[in-house]
C-alpha cells in the first residue's frame, strides 16, 4: 500500500472513529449530516444505497438509531474502536473498494464473508446437529491463518466460524490476534466461555461470540442438554458486563416457531445486552435428519412477518438466512456473498451445502471461489424473481439437486446425499406448498411498493455484488 493509500485510509478510519464516537450523544439532525460525507466514501453503488437507507432510518427515528447508540453506549471503548476500524471501515468502506478492484484485476467480485469451521468436533450432542456427521477433524493452523491473508488480499475483513465447537481451539487466539485488522464472530454453545475468555476478548476487541439458543429454558435445554440455558444466561450476564458485543443464533423448528416468534422471547434478549440474531431454519441433513422438524410453510411465513414487526419495534438486529432474501436479492451461496470451509477443507457453497468439488489445501481461495461447480450456481442466481423463495435445497429443489448431483464431484460427508435422494419428493412437496404462500406475500409486497433498503436488482449471471 502506498503513501497515498495509507493516508486515504487513515483519514477514512479519523473519520469514521469521531463520527460514531459523535453517535452517542449528537442530535439526529447532526447523524443525517454524516451519512452524506460517509456517502461519498464507498465506490460501488449498492453501498452508497446502503448508507442512505440508514439515513431514512435516523429520518423517521427507526429503532436502529437506538440500536446504534447501544452499541456505543455499552461496549467497551477498545472493542468499538476495534468494531469501527475492521468492521465499518476494514470490511465496509475500504473493503467494498478493494472487492470492486479485485473483479476488475480476476474477473468476478469477492465474497463479503467467509464461514469456516476450525473444528467439527463438538462437546455437545445435539438432536438433528447439521454438522454432527461430519469427520471430526481440526482444519491446521497453517491453512487457517493463510486464508486470512488470502481474504484480506480480496478485500475480505468478515470471518465467521462455526463447527463443531470453535472455541475448543485454543490456538485460535494466536489467529485473532496475529489478524488483528479482521472481524471474527464465533457461533459457540458457550460451554468454554468463562471469565478468562471474555477478558481475552475485552484484550483483543476483535471477537464477537455468536451463542447458539433454542428459545428459552424448555426449549435450549430440550435440544442442548439439561442446564444449558441457565449456562448461556450466566455467560450472556458475563458479556453484558464487561461490555462484549453479543450475538445469539437460534434454529427454527417446527417445535420452537412460537417461542422464537413471542415479543417475551425477544424482550428477554434485549434485557440480557443482546444487540443481534440471526435465525436459520432447520434443513434435514447431519445427526439423524428429521423431516417432521423443518418449521411448516406456514411456520415460516410467521417468521417472516414477526421479524418484520420486530425490526420495526425492538432494539436489536434481525437476520433470517432463509427469510432475507429481500436484503440480499437471492441466494448468496457459492461465493456470491458466502461460501464455507469445513475442518476437512472441503469448499462448500453454504453451510448447508454438503457438497464440494475442491479442497482449501489443495487450492488456493481464488480458484475454489471461481471453481466450475461455483460459476455454475453463481450463472443461476437468483433462482426466483420471489425473494422470498431463494434457496437452492428447499425452494428450488430441482436445481440443488442437479448442482449436487452433476455438477459437485463429491459429498462432503457419509449420508449427505440424503436431502438430493430419499428426501427428495417431500422437499418437493415442501418447496410447493411453500411457494403457493410466498407468492401469494410477493404479489402483496410488489402491488403495495413497499421501498426496500436498496434496489431489487437485475438478474445475476456469473458475477454477484
Amino acid at each position: 500500500m502506498d503513501f497515498y493509500q495509507r493516508a486515504k485510509r487513515y483519514s477514512i478510519e479519523k473519520f469514521t472513529t469521531t463520527a460514531f464516537s459523535l453517535l452517542a450523544n449528537t442530535s439526529t439532525e447532526n447523524l443525517i449530516r454524516l451519512t452524506y460525507l460517509a456517502e461519498r466514501i464507498p465506490q460501488k453503488e449498492s453501498y452508497r444505497e446502503k448508507i442512505r437507507w440508514i439515513r431514512t432510518l435516523f429520518q423517521t427515528d427507526h429503532p436502529g438509531l437506538a440500536i446504534a447508540r447501544r452499541v456505543l453506549s455499552e461496549i467497551k471503548p477498545h472493542h468499538r474502536k476495534k468494531i469501527i476500524s475492521n468492521f465499518i471501515v476494514n470490511q465496509l468502506l475500504v473493503g467494498t473498494n478493494r472487492r470492486k478492484a479485485f473483479e476488475s484485476e480476476m474477473g468476478f467480485y469477492p465474497p463479503d464473508a467467509m464461514l469456516i469451521s476450525p473444528t467439527m468436533r463438538c462437546n455437545l450432542n445435539c438432536h438433528g446437529c447439521y454438522a454432527g456427521i461430519y469427520p471430526q477433524e481440526d482444519l491446521p493452523y497453517e491453512v487457517l491463518d493463510r486464508l486470512m491473508g488470502e481474504c484480506k488480499e480480496m478485500g475480505i475483513h468478515l470471518v465467521l466460524m462455526t463447527g463443531g465447537e470453535p472455541f475448543l481451539r485454543k490456538d485460535l487466539f494466536d489467529l485473532f490476534e496475529k489478524h488483528e485488522d479482521m472481524i471474527f464472530q464465533i457461533y459457540t454453545n458457550a460451554t468454554l466461555i468463562d471469565e478468562k475468555m471474555i477478558d481475552r476478548f475485552v484484550a483483543l476487541g476483535n471477537v464477537v461470540p455468536a451463542i447458539s439458543l433454542e428459545g428459552l429454558r424448555e426449549e435450549t435445554d430440550g435440544r442442548r442438554g439439561r442446564g444449558q440455558f441457565d449456562r448461556i444466561v450466566k455467560v450472556m450476564d458475563g458479556l453484558r458486563k464487561s461490555g462484549i458485543f453479543f450475538a445469539v443464533s437460534t434454529t427454527q423448528t417446527s417445535q420452537n416457531t412460537d417461542m422464537l416468534t413471542s415479543d417475551a422471547f425477544i424482550d428477554f434478549l434485549v434485557e440480557k445486552g443482546c444487540i443481534l440474531q440471526w435465525n436459520f431454519h432447520y434443513v434435514p441433513i447431519g445427526r439423524e435428519p428429521d423431516l417432521s422438524l423443518m418449521a411448516t410453510p406456514e411456520q415460516r411465513s410467521r417468521m417472516r412477518e414477526r421479524l418484520a414487526y420486530f425490526r420495526a419495534t425492538k432494539p436489536m438486529l434481525f437476520v433470517d438466512f432463509w427469510n432475507d432474501g429481500c436484503l440480499t436479492q437471492g441466494c448468496i451461496a457459492a461465493g456470491r456473498k458466502y461460501f464455507h470451509v469445513n475442518a476437512r477443507g472441503d469448499v462448500e457453497p453454504c453451510v448447508f451445502c454438503h457438497f464440494a468439488s475442491d479442497n482449501i489445501k489443495e487450492k488456493s481461495l481464488m480458484e475454489a471461489l471461481n471453481s466450475p461447480l461455483f460459476r455454475e450456481i453463481r450463472s443461476h442466481q437468483p433462482f426466483s424473481e420471489n425473494f422470498f423463495r431463494p434457496c437452492l435445497l428447499i425452494d428450488h429443489p430441482q436445481q440443488g439437486r442437479e448442482f449436487a448431483l452433476q455438477h459437485a464431484k463429491y459429498f462432503t460427508h457419509e449420508g449427505a446425499e440424503q436431502l438430493f435422494t430419499d428426501f427428495a419428493q417431500a422437499i418437493d412437496d415442501y418447496a410447493q406448498a411453500y411457494g403457493e404462500i410466498a407468492e401469494a406475500a410477493w404479489k402483496e409486497k410488489v402491488e403495495s411498493q413497499s421501498p426496500e433498503p436498496y434496489p431489487e436488482g437485475k438478474k445475476v449471471v456469473g458475477r454477484h455484488g
